[in-house]
């Protein structure tokens, strides 16, 4: 789950893993793998940077220490 800013700045919580693509245009357009669409106000650099950080996140947390 990444936090994420909807242009009326509200603050919302998005499953990363239902991310399909990303958009510049020129306001940042995620496409959910559901069809739905929203617009935030991170750039997709940010939301890409939050995705990779959420992944590597998983990652420790399955990996035997």
């Amino acid at each position: 789950m990444i936090p994420l800013t909807k242009l009326s700045n509200q603050p919302f919580v998005l499953n990363a893993e239902l991310i399909k693509f990303i958009e510049s245009t020129p306001d940042t357009m995620i496409t959910l793998t559901t069809g739905d669409r929203m617009i935030v106000k991170e750039s997709t650099d940010e939301v890409i940077r939050r995705v990779i950080d959420y992944g590597r996140l998983l990652r420790r947390l399955i990996e035997p220490s």
